[in-house]
């Protein structure tokens, strides 16, 4: 009797993924590798006769690591980003023990959930709107409680103050992300065995002792994934700061995207520069997320491999050693 030939439907998983693979090479790849190639030209304008090849190929990136603007964008980019991420890693790991502890049930979790998750999903366009009037001059929410409650003389215009608009950009986009950060570390509880939770329980752990000597330390790879996500979204800043306040006061909310987008199209559509900025800060974000990654590492982790190659190295040499003996 003939076996009946087994159907294999792996084949059809090639056919379901070729318009993902269509569609990163032509709106991914294609597009960063155009972006590598003119970096090292001299694209400017909107017309393709300009573009020429240059005698130092380096050159716009020479260019691009003078501009005092690009360094100072940097420095905005970074500022803004660790005055956001900092409250917000905070907040979110508060209110993840809140929402976890298995001592006090909390009623209506899920509304809370989703109004701490809502800023999210608001277009950023629509924020940059609301910010804009609660923060107006001279006329604005903020301004009338702080004349009424007289904490000021008379209304200030943030619009024109360094320091407030960085405090202002950074609360915004900690505003946005921190329900998203509360539930992504959620979920990293939620995968925590409950057996361990029960067992803390019997030896008389409470609450802050479970959740510093068992939570933190198992959802190490969360936090990891947070930090390094909540990095490259803050490097590549630009929603916020070109929309509430086009890069101002005199370039302090003037973050290394925004930069990016003023040598391109604002204007000067000096492509070669704007493309030289992109790959240098491909680079930046590169080292610093293997930075992170290094801090963040499992040093027991790593100390017990490195013991385990020795053992290994030691036994083959052993081995190695018995053998020639064995010939002998």
């Amino acid at each position: 009797m003939k076996r009946r030939k087994r159907l294999s439907y792996a084949k059809y998983g090639y056919f379901f993924s070729i318009p993902f693979v269509v569609a990163f090479l032509l709106f991914s790849l294609y597009p960063t590798l155009y972006t590598v190639v003119i970096g090292f030209m001299g694209a400017k304008g909107i017309d393709n006769a300009l573009w020429t090849t240059l005698d130092n190929p380096f050159q716009n990136y020479v260019t691009i690591l003078n501009n005092k603007t690009f360094q100072d964008s940097i420095g905005n980019t970074l500022w803004i980003w660790m005055m956001n991420f900092i409250p917000q890693i905070l907040l979110a790991l508060l209110l993840t023990a809140w929402f976890t502890t298995r001592r006090t049930k909390l009623k209506g979790q899920g509304f809370f959930k989703v109004i701490f998750y809502m800023p999210n999903i608001i277009t950023a366009a629509t924020i940059a709107i609301l910010f804009s009037s609660f923060f107006g001059y001279p006329v604005g929410p903020v301004n009338d409680l702080l004349v009424t409650f007289g904490l000021t003389d008379g209304p200030v215009n943030f619009i024109v103050d360094k320091l407030a608009s960085q405090i202002i950009v950074a609360f915004i986009q900690f505003w946005m992300w921190y329900g998203y950060t509360m539930l992504i570390l959620i979920s990293g509880v939620l995968g925590i065995s409950p057996d361990i939770f029960e067992a803390a329980d019997i030896d008389g752990a409470n609450t802050f002792q479970q959740f510093f000597g068992i939570t933190l330390p198992n959802i190490r790879t969360i936090l990891i994934y947070t930090l390094v996500t909540s990095l490259i979204g803050g490097l590549n800043m630009f929603d916020i700061p070109r929309l509430y306040l086009n890069g101002g006061p005199s370039g302090a909310t003037t973050t290394a995207s925004v930069f990016i987008y003023n040598q391109a199209f604002a204007g000067s559509y000096m492509y070669g520069r704007a493309s030289a900025a992109s790959m240098i800060m491909f680079v930046i974000i590169v080292a610093a997320s293997l930075l992170l990654f290094w801090l963040m590492r499992d040093k027991d982790e790593v100390a017990e491999n490195k013991m385990l190659k020795q053992n290994r190295k030691a036994q083959a040499l052993a081995d190695k050693t018995a053998g020639g003996r064995g010939l002998l």
